[in-house]
């Protein structure tokens, strides 16, 4: 299973699994269910998604690292300042927090089945290797930084 670490962009997986919901929401219309203010929910869930994943954009943009998510060795700084010191991984936190805004505009129970397979995928085949690489390249610094700082939230 290692040939599917640092493979897919994650923000194609955003892509596949917000159509993988619109289709399973299609195929299962018995799971539909009624959001009262719906609109207003998925709205602010979106924006608080863009804000969090432009906070972690600015902040490698600021260490003038690089935020290439399939190249983590190519990574020239240790970011902990900023959203960073909140989450390891704003950007990904993001992307589920779009596909939770997403499950909301489809308002289908049985798509909620995939936002824990997306936080399993993302684990597995970016993070993970991401974090082996983060340590080769910093060391005790990232570890530390690991042992302060969650993983997502």
């Amino acid at each position: 299973m290692q040939s599917l670490e640092l493979k897919i962009p994650p923000l194609a997986l955003v892509v596949l699994f917000a159509g993988l919901m619109w289709l399973l929401a299609r195929l299962t219309p018995g799971f539909d269910y009624a959001v009262p203010w719906r609109q207003v929910l998925v709205a602010t869930l979106s924006a608080l998604a863009v804000l969090i994943i432009l906070a972690g954009v600015a902040s490698f943009r600021r260490a003038s690292t690089t935020v290439n998510p399939l190249n983590p060795s190519s990574s020239s700084a240790l970011v902990v300042s900023g959203i960073y010191r909140i989450t390891r991984n704003p950007m990904y936190l993001g992307f589920l927090l779009l596909l939770a805004a997403w499950s909301l505009m489809l308002a289908n129970l049985a798509v909620l089945l995939l936002l824990p397979v997306f936080v399993w995928y993302m684990n597995r085949f970016q993070i993970v290797p991401e974090e082996r690489a983060l340590t080769s390249l910093f060391g005790n610094d990232y570890t530390t930084y690991c042992a302060r700082v969650r993983r997502w939230i």
